[in-house]
């Protein structure tokens, strides 16, 4: 199963100056809980982000970073594309694979994903970097936890 994870706002804001606009540890931990053990395939400015928040890939995941450029440095244990076909192809048998960013990578994976899931953060917010709409003829939503500021909702592609 190839998935997307994202939180977006009412605007479909996702970001600002590669920085998410909001802080909600739920959210956080919903991440962590559905990704952990699993693939993540990101963009470098994604990437990027969490080693400098982290100062280490993500932990308890396999990362693969879509990069064009062939002399682009990663920690060891970090694999590098230069097409989400090919990050695909590596990483064929690895259960359900999740597509975590940026704005450019997510416009690409929508054709690719089977899964959303959907963080909707109930403000809108000034930022730079916006999810593509969510096309409700190709999304089908299968469940919704409303929370005062945010829901979390999955969609699942139609068939």
């Amino acid at each position: 199963m190839i998935s997307i994870i994202v939180a977006i706002a009412d605007n479909y804001c996702i970001g600002k100056d590669n920085k998410i606009p909001w802080h909600i540890p739920e959210d956080f931990k919903y991440f962590k809980e559905k990704t952990t053990g699993k693939t993540v395939i990101m963009g470098a400015n994604t990437f990027e982000s969490i080693l400098a928040y982290l100062k280490k890939p993500l932990p308890n995941r396999k990362s693969l970073v879509l990069n064009k450029d062939k002399n682009y440095k990663v920690p060891e244990g970090v694999f590098v594309f230069d097409s989400i076909p090919k990050a695909l192809d590596f990483c064929r048998e690895d259960g359900e694979i999740f597509f975590i960013g940026g704005a450019s990578v997510y416009a690409q994976a929508m054709e690719f994903a089977d899964r959303l899931y959907i963080t909707e953060v109930h403000q809108t917010v000034d930022g730079d970097t916006f999810f593509p709409k969510i096309n409700k003829n190709i999304w089908q939503e299968i469940s919704r936890d409303d929370k005062d500021d945010f829901s979390f909702v999955i969609y699942d592609r139609k068939k």
